[in-house]
């Protein structure tokens, strides 16, 4: 894992692009250390740039008509060029559209590949009511670019399966470029759920909340340690 670029894109909101940024931002810390760089481009909910430990650039690339701000944008992109490390973008659900049109008008995608960097987009697919969404929203992803493609299954506990999703004809047809899929298992939501939920509000890694003393007790950190590792082990697994 070098010279990497990863986008975090969905068009739907609330479905955990946050979650997901920290933890693939985490996974690179943990096994490639100091190759890490994050960036935060959702100005309406800048959580990821509220995780002080990963260090996220908050960048304002969109103007109040919700139009892309050419000029902060192609400075984040140069930025991300002249960069050797490993790059996490969080993208919000207001800037989803607008962002997916700007990067293929002005062919960034590509150009980054050529430039000989690796370009992996991570999307999610929730459960539940999310479902029909967020499958849209993975249609639109693969039908508009050619770079890897990373699949996360959330199966928050609230929410309910993602009711076979890699089985479906919607994921066969547009699977071409899918190198992984990383599940967000549904676990109990009176233990696990809540943990996870404390620690993502609290904007914590799973470092910082193994380093606290009053936060979190031993059995909440040891649950924690259970997620966290079982989402590290599927990022092993991927086809980078």
């Amino acid at each position: 894992m070098e010279n990497s670029v990863h986008f975090i894109l969905q068009g739907k909101g609330g479905i955990g692009k946050t979650l997901t940024a920290s933890l693939i931002a985490q996974w690179i810390a943990d096994r490639f250390p100091g190759t890490l760089e994050c960036y935060d481009t959702d100005q309406e909910n800048t959580t990821f740039a509220n995780y002080k430990a990963l260090n996220v650039k908050l960048v304002d690339v969109m103007n109040p008509d919700r139009t892309i701000n050419r000029k902060m944008f192609d400075n984040m992109l140069l930025e991300v060029f002249a960069s050797k490390k490993n790059i996490v973008i969080d993208n919000g659900a207001n800037t989803f559209s607008p962002l997916m049109s700007y990067l293929m008008e002005n062919d960034f995608i590509d150009l980054m590949m050529e430039s000989g960097k690796r370009v992996y987009i991570h999307t999610i697919i929730g459960g539940g009511d999310n479902l029909k969404d967020t499958t849209a929203g993975f249609v639109s992803l693969a039908r508009q670019t050619h770079c890897p493609m990373i699949i996360w299954l959330n199966e928050n506990a609230s929410w309910g399966t993602t009711e076979n999703f890699i089985e479906s004809q919607t994921f066969t047809d547009n699977s071409a470029n899918v190198r992984g899929v990383v599940l967000l298992q549904g676990r109990n939501s009176d233990t696990f759920g809540d943990d996870v939920r404390r620690m993502n509000k609290a904007r914590l890694t799973l470092k910082e909340v193994s380093d606290s003393e009053t936060e979190f007790n031993i059995l909440e950190k040891s649950r924690l340690g259970t997620v966290v590792r079982d989402v590290f082990g599927k990022l092993d697994e991927v086809e980078w």
